[in-house]
């Protein structure tokens, strides 16, 4: 997986409300980013950063890094790993000093100055990647380096880190002619302007959508804190008096669940699965179409039949085949148990005398009733156990006990925005870890979903170990003037696995910055954060930071127990939504001739071919699927299901020994989270586990085997 050496982020690229001021009252612009922080934890001032401190330190940190780059591949000493592989790791800390930050603070908290410099950015940095992995002085010492290691008594790490780069420069196109080369440069630079283009229009797509409601008659099923949580919105849109709803998930879901206006309900789901596909200026297709044709394009020019073959060839399915065995195998369980869900969801609107077929803007109205039946488990009863903040303790907790990590809060340090808190985290021992950041609230210039990311990641450099700064975002249930923040399973469970992405990063024990962290392998990437969802709703689990938020009561075991019997229903269309969006990753990025996509077609074309039922739509349609065409999941949407067996595996020896069962928690701890990508993660993982992973725990899992 090629390392951009200027960034390093975990999976996803995201910034913030940093100040936006345009003039510095004392030092150089971008001086800021110029050395280390000079702060508690060389956490970054975002107190004293201004939006005019980015572009200068963006174009010294890249002219500080040619220099280093030249200084090594003209360097007349023979090659070492010291000073050709570490000096390269180690090198461009300005640029990614200030890349960490700005992209990191672009998708929690964006503005129309941002994205424009961001636009601006896309094409120098573009260019300065390519100076480096086209750098054919610096790949003849990489090479000669890769060829021969006899003698070099290199670590399993260190190997790992030559052959890394050695692949990376390869998959770069140092190989080709320079008419190639140059043909690739251009490339590069159209997707990385294309990519970030369609995460633009995303975000304004799902900004511009308001459903205002001024009659209160049409709130009819709707619980009181979901009407107070619109009423707060329309507020804050300047509609006061009147109920607004939006296409953030907090606020279209619970619409969808409990709103007994089903044309309403038609109205709202619709404008979310047709964002990006309205023939306006934000429309995505055009994008999506340059975006597949150019990768087919760059995919070729190197060597490879697809897209597909050229990114699975670094993970672990390796081949599109293996990963089409993968979600095929599952389809094949998922989809008649969402055939049964469906028509017990149609009996249900007969019995109640609704005169219409099951539409996939029903789905969830008529889901929240059954469960209701089945189970006797309303979202609503259940909410007020998970308070925001008993939950965040409560991960908190796990953390603790696992791992011996504690958690203090940081008072008056400074954040990029009001809503941020910032954790120290320390050892059991009473030693510094990491720092964690927390955002968990929607805002306008917020991109919607959940993520991990890292102001710093963690390596060893000059003799110490430098220790990362971690943070979770994510777009939970606001609290409103009368409620706290009371999350959904959903948004707790998500709360539980961005987590385990944190963990993944703070844990981070290796030498080297290119192998640290959530660097490695996006289908094992992963495992670390859906291993903590399996301690989300266990009963002991929940005993420990389940709280009603009024009067402390401990949820009780009836309703734990039924959590648990409901933990499996509507497993159909869970499993079934989402396989079909990576089915559908996977069909645009096998194909081999480039061509003109009419994407709607394409789409429709994809989901006959499996048998979609029309009640479900793929989890992302392709104008808003952000994660493969803005986001670094390109064919890699699967990696969730990928990962499943290994944490469903993964988690039977605490099923086995406890769930808080400490030498298995070390051991988890020292062959998975602490090691990055120093070792192949098979490796890694038989060291934890001491075998393969066996998938039949995925299907237990779902509930699709006994």
């Amino acid at each position: 997986m090629k390392k951009l050496l200027f960034i390093s982020l975990a999976f996803m690229t995201l910034l913030s409300c940093t100040n936006t001021k345009s003039s510095k009252s004392s030092g150089e612009a971008g001086s800021i980013f110029f050395t280390e922080y000079d702060t508690q934890f060389g956490m970054p001032p975002f107190d004293k950063i201004t939006f005019s401190d980015y572009k200068p330190a963006f174009l010294k940190g890249m002219e500080e890094q040619s220099g280093e780059i030249d200084a090594i591949a003209g360097n007349q000493e023979a090659p070492t790993f010291e000073n050709t592989i570490a000096a390269l790791d180690n090198s461009g800390k300005m640029l990614t000093r200030v890349s960490r930050l700005f992209y990191g603070l672009k998708s929690a908290e964006t503005n129309d100055s941002i994205q424009a410099l961001a636009e601006e950015l896309s094409p120098l940095l573009s260019e300065h990647n390519d100076n480096i992995y086209l750098n054919g002085k610096l790949f003849d010492r990489i090479k000669t380096l890769h060829d021969d290691t006899t003698g070099m008594n290199l670590t399993t790490e260190q190997y790992r880190l030559l052959d890394n780069y050695y692949k990376d420069f390869v998959r770069s196109g140092i190989m080709l002619g320079e008419a190639e080369k140059t043909r690739l440069r251009e490339i590069n630079k159209e997707l990385s302007a294309l990519t970030l283009n369609f995460g633009n229009n995303l975000l304004n797509e799902t900004n511009n959508f308001k459903l205002v409601i001024d009659n209160k008659d049409d709130l009819a099923g709707l619980p009181e804190g979901v009407i107070a949580a619109a009423a707060e919105a329309a507020k804050a849109a300047g509609e006061e008096g009147k109920w607004a709803f939006g296409l953030q998930k907090p606020s279209w879901l619970p619409f969808l669940q409990y709103s007994e206006k089903r044309d309403l309900r038609e109205k709202l789901y619709k404008a979310m699965y047709n964002r990006g596909d309205n023939d306006n200026e934000n429309d995505n297709k055009r994008i999506i179409n340059d975006i597949v044709n150019l990768r087919i394009e760059k995919a070729q020019m190197l060597g490879y039949k697809t897209h597909a073959d050229f990114i699975l060839e670094e993970n672990m399915a390796k081949t599109p085949a293996n990963v089409y065995k993968l979600l095929n195998e599952v389809w094949d369980y998922a989809l008649p148990q969402a055939k049964k869900e469906a028509a017990e969801l149609q009996a249900l609107i007969d019995a109640e005398g609704g005169n219409f077929k099951l539409e996939s803007w029903d789905w969830w109205y008529y889901t929240e009733k059954l469960r209701q039946q089945k189970y006797s488990l309303n979202e609503e009863e259940i909410k007020p156990y998970f308070k925001m903040e008993n939950v965040r303790e409560g991960v908190f907790e796990v953390a603790n006990r696992l791992y011996g990590l504690s958690f203090r809060k940081l008072e008056n340090v400074p954040v990029y925005n009001p809503e941020v808190e910032a954790y120290e985290v320390l050892d059991a021992d009473g030693s510094h870890v990491s720092v964690f950041y927390t955002d968990y609230f929607p805002r306008a210039g917020k991109n919607a979903g959940a993520w991990m990311s890292s102001f710093r990641g963690q390596q060893v450099l000059d003799g110490k170990n430098i220790r990362p700064l971690v943070y979770n975002v994510g777009n939970f249930t606001r609290p409103t003037e009368s409620t706290p923040s009371l999350l959904t399973l959903d948004e707790v469970e998500t709360l539980f696995h961005e987590f385990g992405h944190a963990l993944h990063g703070m844990l981070s024990n290796v030498t080297y910055a290119g192998v640290s962290g959530t660097s490695v392998p996006r289908d094992f990437v992963e495992l670390p954060s859906q291993i903590m969802e399996h301690w989300a709703f266990h009963p002991e689990v929940l005993k420990l930071y389940a709280r009603h938020y009024q009067t402390g009561e401990v949820i009780p075991d009836e309703l734990i127990a039924r959590i648990d019997a409901a933990s499996k229903f509507n497993m159909g269309f869970i499993t079934t939504e989402f396989v079909a969006a990576a089915l559908l990753d996977m069909d645009y990025h096998t194909q081999s001739e480039k061509r003109e996509f009419d994407v709607r077609s394409f789409e429709t074309k994809s989901m006959e071919k499996i048998g979609l039922i029309k009640e479900i739509i793929p989890r992302y349609r392709s104008t808003y699927f952000s994660h493969i065409f803005s986001g670094g999941y390109s064919a890699g949407y699967y990696a969730y299901l990928w990962a499943e067996v290994l944490d469903a595996d993964a988690f039977q020896p605490f099923v086995e020994k406890g769930v808080f069962d400490k030498a298995t928690a070390t051991s988890f701890r020292e062959n998975v989270l602490s090691k990055g990508n120093s070792d192949d993660p098979m490796v890694l993982y038989k060291k934890y586990r001491g075998a393969e992973p066996n998938p039949v725990y995925l299907l237990k899992n779902r509930g699709f085997v006994e």
